[in-house]
């Protein structure tokens, strides 16, 4: 039995790969540190979907932060896993106008930790992925669409996509040093059940559903590669199975559903999926957003034969549905 370690697993896409990882047979540790970022109901939520895998014997998780250099390398240590999964960051482009030293923890000291917890298990053990999360918002402040892998990505417009992409250049670094193969997914716009309260499919979701006005940005003028959450766990495993090679074991894939849709036509979805009609703010572009994502998912269909195809109706529709559960379910408990 292979053993992988999943970082951030209370997390929306976290949870899910470790429910994933559990179905192929591997052996998961799941760490988080189970921070006040958002909603800690939905993060216990998630990890008690974990929970109640029909492998659970094969699951342990340990609260654990993972800028804490003595505490993640010890546990590479005990562990030994074949495969990294790290999903663990402080996310959101707005509120890393408030709180930049937390990106800087998590993001920057806590993956340099990661990579190298991967080294020690590499030299003393046998080591063969790191899959990591990277962020559509690399692509930063380009105009050529859509995006592609090889694009230059020179421009970050937050503080999060100039920590998204650093972590590329240290995993890059590592395999170059070390041969640690090593993948980073650039997601886009990840949406779906369990989703986090700070994106758009959320707050939109529950305004609309309460007769609140959502804020619309840049007078909605922008478009967005959303992409559902169960093709983002289908690619992950899909290239978990397919480490790179070579003089340098490294790589980026895209992840978005090459689909971008205008952003009135997003909120025109929700109001399809909840029954009832918007009451729209409009507001001038926020700092550090970008007006467009559009992902090139070629490098990635000729990689692994496959690319994401969830349509947005229908994604959303899953959501709207897993929404209503859930708040049934907090306002009983309230």
């Amino acid at each position: 039995m292979k053993t992988a370690l999943v970082t951030g697993v209370a997390g929306f896409i976290g949870s899910c790969v470790a429910e994933k990882l559990l179905d192929a047979g591997y052996k998961v540790y799941g760490i988080d540190n189970l921070n006040d970022y958002y909603d800690l109901d939905l993060k216990q939520g998630r990890l008690d979907r974990v929970n109640s895998h029909p492998k659970i014997e094969n699951f342990v998780f340990k609260k654990l932060d993972i800028s804490d250099t003595d505490a993640l390398l010890a546990l590479f240590k005990e562990t030994m896993p074949s495969v990294v999964v790290n999903l663990a960051a402080q996310a959101g482009v707005r509120y890393s106008l408030e709180n930049p030293a937390s990106y800087v923890q998590s993001n920057l000291v806590g993956f340099a930790n990661l990579l190298e917890g991967c080294r020690w298990v590499q030299e003393n053990g046998e080591f063969d992925h790191l899959v990591y999360a990277s962020s559509s918002s690399v692509y930063g402040r380009n105009t050529k669409v859509p995006f592609e892998e090889t694009d230059e990505v020179l421009l970050p417009s937050s503080l999060y996509a100039a920590s998204k992409r650093s972590n590329e250049l240290m995993a890059s670094s590592y395999s170059h040093l070390y041969k640690i193969p090593a993948t980073g997914m650039r997601f886009f716009t990840v949406y779906g059940p369990w989703g986090r309260p700070d994106m758009a499919p959320w707050l939109f979701t529950d305004a609309i559903s309460q007769g609140k006005p959502i804020k619309v940005f840049n007078n909605g003028d922008m478009l967005r590669d959303f992409t559902y959450i169960d093709d983002i766990i289908e690619g992950v495993m899909r290239t978990l199975d397919i480490p790179p090679e070579g003089e340098l074991p490294h790589t980026v894939f895209n992840i978005g559903n090459n689909q971008p849709t205008k952003l009135m036509d997003f909120i025109k979805t929700i109001e399809e999926c909840v029954g009832k009609e918007a009451e729209k703010e409009y507001l001038p572009m926020q700092k550090g957003d970008v007006k467009t994502t559009y992902a090139s998912t070629d490098k990635l269909f000729n990689a692994v034969g496959w690319k994401p195809n969830t349509d947005l109706k229908d994604g959303m529709q899953e959501f709207v549905s897993w929404f209503k559960k859930w708040q049934e379910r907090h306002s009983k408990a309230a």
